[in-house]
């Protein structure tokens, strides 16, 4: 399959799981991406970053389009944490083993499902 394709089978189920889910992109972008390209993992990660971004202000906006202006009041606690994790995220970047960031990954994603069943 060409690299092309690839990126934009990826980028869309990223932006389908974003939008039907409120977020998630991510778990379902970085999978697709690691298996059809040739980036290092730390390129990965710093690639699904940088799509999830616009992606999310994609469905934020389609949010707000549709009705939900209450959403920007009822984000705004998490989106000042979210900064300054991002933040030290981003600092932290480079610092930290590709093993331990895959496993935190998979730890996350246990979690998250484990939660969400509940």
């Amino acid at each position: 399959m060409k690299p092309g394709l690839i990126a934009r089978i990826a980028g869309a189920a990223a932006g389908l799981a974003n939008g039907l889910f409120g977020g998630g992109g991510g778990m379902v972008f970085l999978p697709i991406l690691s298996r059809g390209s040739t980036l290092s993992q730390r390129r990965l990660y710093a690639t699904c970053v940088g799509v999830i971004f616009p992606v999310c202000l994609v469905s934020s906006l389609v949010y707000l389009w549709r009705g939900g202006g209450e959403i920007l009041t009822q984000a705004l606690p998490y989106l000042l944490g979210g900064l300054g994790g991002g933040f030290l995220g981003g600092r932290l970047y480079g610092k930290v083993s590709t093993k331990l960031l895959k496993w935190l990954f998979a730890a996350f994603l246990f979690y998250a499902g484990v939660k969400y069943l509940l």
